[in-house]
């Protein structure tokens, strides 16, 4: 067959998103494999300290909702927009805590004016999703 015959272009799917996908599967499962080896590292500090901090559960529900994210784009071939979101919760959460009480009061209030906002993000994207 000819190189300019339309019939082995349309056959032949595009090069460019198939590399695409590619890199992008690959630099999930690398997401995922460092996100267990971060979260490996934080239970061995914890267990050579022998003392578990609010900071370290909530670091802890961060490594859990980066790998649910990337079992979730596994599973359905999307990544879905509010994993992201709880994610930035739980981070502005564990940031109020390691900031404790040394921090300027109005910066408490804009951090939890963000996690509200963020909330109700999750709410309106629940809703539409559910219809």
């Amino acid at each position: 067959m000819d190189a300019a015959d339309p019939q082995t272009d349309a056959a032949a799917p595009p090069l460019a998103p198939a590399v695409l996908k590619a890199v992008e599967r690959a630099m999930l499962i690398l997401v995922g494999g460092l996100t267990v080896i971060a979260a490996s590292l934080e239970l061995w500090a914890i267990f050579e300290q022998r003392a578990v901090t609010l900071a370290d559960i909530l670091l802890m529900f961060l490594y859990a909702e980066v790998i649910g994210m990337v079992a979730v784009f596994y599973t359905s071939r999307s990544i879905v927009v509010i994993y992201p979101i709880f994610i930035a919760i739980t981070a502005i959460a564990r940031l109020i805590v390691l900031q404790g009480k040394d921090m300027d009061p109005i910066n408490i209030v804009f951090e939890a004016a963000a996690i509200l906002i963020l909330a109700l993000a999750v709410l309106i994207l629940g809703r539409r999703r559910e219809a």
